[in-house]
Formats: structure tokens, sequence, C-alpha cells
């Protein structure tokens, strides 16, 4: 019986190691260029901006916020279909919730899956880009086994095999179609500005972190992204940020396997813990 949560890659053998292209140095530094990117489509950047689960606001309750988002990362990308069962049914939970009233100017549903195939597309997007800026080009095999296995960020939720794109040549006519087709509005500008320079955290840490945190998001996005925001980016900065993602990957091509993997590794195991304990898991 064909899983619901993969989408068949015959092409593909033998099925890819997954965690040999899990960095979680990656998942910090690239956390909020994608959301940026995620957002960007109109109907899932107001379902966030606009949406009634306070519980899972991250201005509210940034920290609640960033363990609901890397357990979800963790369990599609390392979960088996059990664990990806159970927190889908979490996840829909707040879900449910999260849908326009009538006659709003933008119409949003967390529950349509053609909103989840871009929010899918921008994860699987973002760490390729993040993993070959660390690590170098992944050879075509590791590619297209990457690029099935992340369908996952998909069809952990309600969007079905069918609808990832065939294959990488086609996710590139996807992902360039729909890029193009984005737009950043002042609402959702200001929410960008403010998750950017980590306003949902005590002055201190913005103080310390927000310029850093600025510049590795601003480098992250993809150009029409950056003029979307309003953001300029040189040359030289573009170099800075190449050397540095260079070192963080041969720094943890180096490191243990559980430690390149932390903290997924230690979400997915919190996730288990907390269904065996039966604590909510978002």
């Amino acid at each position: 019986m064909t899983s619901p949560f993969r989408v068949p890659a015959p092409d593909v053998e033998p099925p890819i190691d997954i965690r040999q292209f899990i960095d979680g140095a990656a998942g910090f530094l690239g956390g909020a260029a994608n959301v940026i990117m995620q957002l960007s489509n109109r109907p899932v950047g107001y379902g966030v901006v606009e949406s009634p689960v306070r519980s899972g606001n991250v201005m509210v309750h940034p920290i609640k916020r960033l363990r609901t988002t890397l357990t979800y990362l963790s369990v599609a990308m390392l979960g088996n279909e059990e664990d990806q069962l159970a927190y889908r049914e979490a996840v829909n939970t707040s879900h449910r919730q999260v849908r326009s009233e009538p006659g709003a100017d933008v119409k949003y549903n967390a529950f349509d899956p053609k909103l989840q195939l871009w929010v899918a597309a921008c994860l699987y997007w973002g760490a390729r880009d993040l993993y070959e800026r660390m690590h170098g080009p992944m050879d075509e095999q590791d590619a297209d086994a990457f690029y099935y296995h992340s369908a996952r960020f998909g069809t952990t939720l309600q969007m079905r095999p069918e609808m990832w794109p065939a294959n990488r040549a086609a996710f590139e006519r996807y992902w360039n179609e729909n890029l193009a087709e984005t737009r950043i509005d002042p609402k959702i500008r200001a929410y960008f500005d403010d998750l950017i320079d980590l306003r949902m955290l005590p002055k201190p840490v913005q103080l310390a972190f927000g310029r850093t945190h600025r510049f590795f998001v601003t480098g992250l996005l993809p150009q029409h992204l950056r003029d979307e925001m309003g953001m300029s980016w040189s040359p030289r900065q573009d170099r800075l940020l190449d050397r540095t993602m260079r070192t963080l990957g041969a720094a943890e091509s180096i490191a243990p396997a559980p430690l390149r993997a932390f903290p997924f590794n230690a979400y997915l195991l919190d996730m288990r813990l907390r269904r065996r304990l039966g604590l909510r898991l978002v």
C-alpha cells in the first residue's frame, strides 16, 4: 500500500538517508527568511497575521511557536507515519480556526492544499539552498532523492502527493511562476520587520542579535522578496554570507551526527514523549 505521506520516486534507489542532509544550524539561520517566503503569498500571510489562535502567535509566545514549528519540521522529515498522523491531527486542531471571515478582502483557509503546497515549496527551496550554501551542490541522485522526500513538508498535512511537482524541473517552473506573483503589502511588511528585528524577545536580545539576524534574513531571501521588502544587499555582503555559511558547513561536517541534527532530533523525541504521556503536542 502506498503511503499517503510520500511522493512515489521510482527513479531513486536506494531511499535517501535524510539525516545526512539535516543541519540544525540551518533551522535557526534560515527560519525567518523562510517565514517571509511563505507569508509573501497573501492568503498565507493574512492567515498567519489574522489568526485567532493566540497560543500560536510568535509575537506573543515566541518559544512555544519555535517549538511547534521545529517539531513539525522534525516530524515531516524524520518521523514515521505514526508520528505524522499524530502531529497532523494536533496541527489540524489549531488550523480549523484559521479561515477568513465572510467578505474579507483576502480569503484564506489553513486547510487549503494549494496554500500548503506553497508552504512546502518554500521549506524545500530554503532547506536545499541552505544545505548547498553550507556544503556545496548535491549530486544528481541525492538532489532527486532529497526533492522527493521533501514533499513530506506538505503531505504531513493536507497536500495530496500528486500535487507535488513531478520532478525538479517541474518544481523550478512552479517556483519561478509563483514567486514572481508574490507581493508584500504594508500590513505584512510591518509584521516581517517585527519578526526580523526580534521584537517578540526581550530588549537586550533585540539589541544583541537583531542586526545580525537582519543580515542573515536579507541574504537568504530571493532577490524578488528583497525588493518587495525594500532591502538592499551588496556583493560584499554576499561574499561575507558565503564565507560564513561555508565555515559553518565545514564545522558541522566534522561534528557528531546527533549534534549536527540538533535540535530536530530532540524535538522529535520530545513529541514522541508528549504523545506517550498524553500531553498536548501543539
